[in-house]
C-alpha cells in the first residue's frame, strides 16, 4: 500500500492554505488612490487622516476607504477624476507640509491588510507610471574630489607653514611651493595624508598629483550609490510608494515609479541639482583663492573666501516657512558643519557671511544643424548678512521665493547628489495600457495552462486530472511566493510563468511513464506507483537543477526584464517540484494507495 504518514499529509494541507491565502490579495482590482506623507518624515494619525477626509467631503466626494500604511494616509476612490480633484485641493491646502501623490492601490478586505499581506508588485509595464533613465555626470565627481584635495593640501601646508600655490589641471593637482627644501616636506605631507595618491615630478619647485585608476573608479561608485540613496530619499519625500532605484551600467540610474501619474514635478524634483555653500565674504579681496560671485537680483555681487564653512551635503533637516514675512528655509547641520559653522561665527562676530545657491543643469543647443550638449553650473548668491550672534547647527536662510523655498527644503533634506544627474530618457505608461499588458499576459497563460489541462487530461486519464490538480496548486504558489517577496511581476515575468506552466508537468510525464514501464514490465499497481515515483526522481532532480542554475546565472547577471523571467523561472522550478512530487504523491495515495487495484486508470 502506498500511504503518506498523517504529519506529511497534515504539512501539505497547510502548505495550500498558506499558499491560498498570500495568493489571495491578488483577486482585488486596484482604484486610483492618493497617499499623503508628512514632509518631516513623521508618521500620519487617525486626526490628520480625518482631517483629510473632510477636505474631500466638502468637495462632495466620498471616498471608497481610507488608512494608514507605513506611515502614509491613503485615500482609495472609484472614480480616476474625483482622485485629481482630490488630490489638487489637498495640495493646495496643505502645500509644503505634507506630499501628495497619485498612485494605483489594491481595494484589499480590512482583514486582509491587517494581517500584513499584500499583492504581489506589479513592474512598470503592468500598472502604468513613469519611468526615469538618469545618467550621472562622472567628470564632475572627479572634479569634485580633486577640489576636495585642493583644500586639504593648501590646508595642510598652510598649517606647517609652507608657503604654496595649488592649482587644478585637468586630472591632476599642481602644488608649486618656493623652493626645492619645501619641495620635499610639501611631498611628504600630501604623501602621508593619502598615500594611495600618485605623486608625480614637474619643475624644480612643483609636482603633479593624480588619483590612481582604482581611486578614480571607488569615486565613481560612490558618486552612483550616493546618487541612489539620495534619489530614493528625494522620492519617499514626495510619499511616492514602491519606487524602483538602481544602477544600469557604469554611469546610469534607473528610476521606476509603478502607478505615479504626474511625473512633471517628479521630473524636477529628481534631476535637480541645487544644493548650498555658506562662505565668508573676503572685503578686502587678498585671500588666496578668493573670486567674486554674482547676486541674484536684488543682491549684490560679492568676492567671498574660498573656504567652504558648511555645504548642503552636510544638512541634516531643512524645513520652509517664514521669518519676518520672507520665504526661508531652516537648517540645521550636522556634528561636522555645525562644528564649523561654530567655530566661524565665534571668530568672524559682526562679519558679512553669503549662502551661494548652486545649481548644475544640461542645456542642449543646435549648432551647424547638430544638437550640442553642454553643461551649465550656476554659482549666484542669495543671500548675505553680518554675523550677530554666535550659532552652531541651527539657524535659517532668506532670498529665496516661497516655491524656491518649499523645493530647495525638500532636497536638502533628501540629501545632496554627489553629481549631477540628467535625464536621458523618460517614458510615462498610462494605466490603460498597463491593464491590456496584464490582459495579454492573462490570456497566454489561461491559453497554455488549458492546453496543458486538455493534454494531461485525454492522455494520462485520472492521473492527468491529478496532475493538473497539482499545476494549478503550482500557479497559486507562485503568485503567493510573488506576493511575499514583493518581486515586481513584469511582463517577461509573466513569459516565465507560461514557461513554467509547460514545464510542471515534465515531472508528472516522468513518473506516469515510470509508471506505465512497471505495469508492462509485470509490476502490481501499487508496486508500479511507488517504483515509478522513486526511478523518476533523480532524472526530475537533475533537470529541474540545471534550469535552476540557468535562471540563477541569468538573475545575477542579466537585467531588468532578464531578471524579472529569472524570477518567476526560480520560483516556478521551486514549487513545481513540490505539487509535481509531494503534492501528486499525497493526492495519489489517498485515492489509490489504500485499495486493491486490478490496474490504473493511466
Amino acid at each position: 500500500m502506498n500511504r503518506y504518514p498523517s504529519w506529511l499529509n497534515i504539512l501539505v494541507v497547510l502548505v495550500f492554505i498558506t499558499g491560498f491565502v498570500f495568493a489571495l490579495p491578488n483577486v482585488y482590482n486596484s482604484l486610483p488612490s492618493v497617499q499623503i506623507a508628512n514632509a518631516d518624515g513623521s508618521k500620519m494619525d487617525n486626526e490628520q487622516i480625518d482631517e483629510a477626509i473632510d477636505l474631500i467631503h466638502n468637495l462632495d466626494i466620498n471616498p471608497v476607504t481610507k488608512y494608514i500604511e507605513d506611515g502614509r494616509a491613503v485615500i482609495l476612490f472609484s472614480d480616476p477624476k474625483d482622485q485629481l480633484i482630490s488630490g489638487d485641493r489637498l495640495r493646495g491646502r496643505y502645500l509644503d507640509s505634507k506630499s501628495v501623490a497619485y498612485t494605483l492601490t489594491p481595494n484589499l478586505p480590512n482583514w486582509l491588510r491587517s494581517i500584513g499581506i499584500k499583492p504581489m508588485s506589479l513592474g512598470l509595464d503592468l500598472r502604468g507610471g513613469v519611468y526615469f533613465l538618469l545618467e550621472v555626470d562622472m567628470e564632475t565627481a572627479i572634479n569634485t574630489r580633486l577640489t576636495l584635495y585642493q583644500q586639504s593640501f593648501n590646508d595642510l601646508l598652510r598649517d606647517s607653514k609652507i608657503r604654496s600655490r595649488i592649482d587644478i589641471n585637468g586630472s591632476e593637482v599642481i602644488v608649486r611651493v618656493r623652493n626645492e627644501p619645501d619641495l620635499i616636506r610639501a611631498r611628504n605631507i600630501v604623501s602621508e595624508m593619502d598615500s594611495d595618491l600618485l605623486i608625480l615630478d614637474g619643475s624644480e619647485t612643483s609636482f603633479r598629483v593624480r588619483m590612481t585608476e582604482n581611486q578614480i573608479k571607488a569615486r565613481q561608485d560612490f558618486a552612483i550609490e550616493q546618487n541612489i540613496t539620495t534619489l530614493r530619499n528625494r522620492v519617499n519625500q514626495l510619499g511616492v510608494a514602491e519606487p524602483l532605484v538602481q544602477r544600469q551600467g557604469l554611469d546610469r540610474i534607473v528610476v521606476q515609479l509603478p502607478g505615479v501619474q504626474d511625473p512633471n514635478r517628479l521630473d524636477d524634483i529628481l534631476t535637480a541639482t541645487a544644493t548650498l555653500e555658506f562662505h565668508l565674504v573676503d572685503n578686502g579681496g587678498n585671500s588666496p583663492g578668493s573670486r567674486r560671485y554674482s547676486g541674484r537680483t536684488g543682491v549684490p555681487s560679492q568676492v567671498l573666501r574660498r573656504e567652504i564653512i558648511a555645504s548642503g551635503d552636510q544638512i541634516i533637516d531643512a524645513e520652509s516657512g517664514f521669518s519676518q514675512g520672507q520665504p526661508a528655509v531652516f537648517i540645521t547641520l550636522d556634528a561636522a558643519g555645525g562644528e564649523s559653522m561654530l567655530k566661524t561665527t565665534r571668530e568672524n562676530l559682526n562679519k558679512p557671511m553669503s549662502t551661494v545657491f548652486i545649481e548644475t543643469r544640461r542645456v542642449t543647443d543646435i549648432q551647424d544643424g547638430e544638437p550640442s550638449t553642454r553643461v551649465i553650473k550656476t554659482e549666484e548668491i542669495i543671500s548675505t548678512a553680518t554675523i550677530r550672534g554666535v550659532f552652531k547647527d541651527r539657524f535659517q536662510i532668506t532670498g529665496l521665493t516661497p516655491l524656491e523655498a518649499r523645493e530647495l527644503a525638500l532636497l536638502l533634506r533628501a540629501g545632496a547628489l554627489a553629481a549631477p544627474v540628467f535625464k536621458i530618457e523618460e517614458r510615462t505608461i498610462g494605466p490603460s495600457l498597463g491593464q491590456d499588458n496584464i490582459d495579454r499576459g492573462f490570456n497566454a497563460v489561461t491559453i497554455g495552462f488549458l492546453a496543458v489541462v486538455f493534454f494531461m487530461a485525454i492522455y494520462y486519464k485520472w492521473f492527468g486530472m491529478i496532475a493538473n490538480i497539482a499545476l494549478f496548486s503550482n500557479l497559486i504558489f507562485i503568485v503567493a511566493m510573488l506576493s511575499m517577496l514583493q518581486a515586481s511581476l513584469t511582463l517577461p515575468g509573466i513569459a516565465g510563468i507560461v514557461l513554467t506552466v509547460g514545464m510542471a508537468v515534465d515531472a508528472n510525464v516522468l513518473i506516469f511513464e515510470r509508471i506505465r514501464e512497471e505495469i508492462s514490465s509485470g509490476n502490481t499497481p501499487q508496486g508500479s506507483i511507488s517504483s515509478g515515483y522513486e526511478k523518476a526522481l533523480s532524472s526530475i532532480s537533475d533537470a529541474n537543477i540545471t534550469t535552476l542554475i540557468a535562471a540563477i546565472v541569468l538573475f545575477a547577471f542579466g537585467t531588468g526584464p532578464i531578471k524579472g523571467f529569472a524570477v518567476t523561472l526560480s520560483l516556478g522550478i521551486i514549487t513545481s517540484m513540490f505539487t509535481a512530487i509531494v503534492g501528486t504523491r499525497a493526492i495519489v495515495n489517498l485515492v489509490f494507495g489504500n485499495r486493491r487495484l486490478d490496474k490504473l486508470p493511466i
